[in-house]
């Protein structure tokens, strides 16, 4: 009967190892051609995966600079949202004075929503440029489209 092995302790694997060399060869590899192209794809895959990295730095550096701006038509309303949909800016001109709050409330909340579709198309745009059609971009596009394009009815009281 053999004792269980010590706790934390890591399981080792051992492998009949054949051949030359110091360490000699894992008998796994019917010869060194398969050795050197198991060796190429890990270097492909490394080196892919290092690309794949850096692309995912640099889109992330653009999309925090993102920002989406629209205004109303008459001009009274200007909105911008942050690269997350938040407010950050609100402009309104003093026509604006000359309806009612609630068509002031009205157009702020349109052309907010419009500024918020206007962030999704940048980060469309920026991810498809960064990524290109894979299924990594589609579901960035559609996490930012799930936060930014809501309901008619929905509001920001959540947030």
């Amino acid at each position: 009967m053999h004792a269980a092995p010590p706790v934390g302790s890591v399981p080792v694997i051992l492998l009949a190892v054949v051949g030359g060399g110091p360490l000699g060869r894992v008998d796994m590899w019917a010869d060194d051609a398969a050795l050197d192209a198991a060796q190429r794809r890990l270097d492909d895959w490394e080196s892919s995966l290092a690309e794949r990295a850096e692309r995912a730095k640099t889109l992330s550096a653009r999309m925090q600079n993102l920002t989406g701006t629209a205004h109303n038509a008459d001009r009274t309303v200007d909105v911008t949202v942050d690269a997350a949909g938040l407010l950050i800016d609100l402009r309104l001109d003093e026509r604006i004075r000359q309806q009612s709050g609630t068509r002031t409330a009205q157009q702020i909340l349109e052309t907010t929503r419009a500024a918020r579709a206007d962030l999704l198309r940048q980060v469309s745009d920026v991810t498809a440029e960064s990524l290109g059609d894979d299924a990594s971009a589609r579901a960035i596009i559609d996490s930012y489209r799930s936060r930014l394009i809501r309901d008619e009815g929905s509001s920001d009281a959540g947030r």
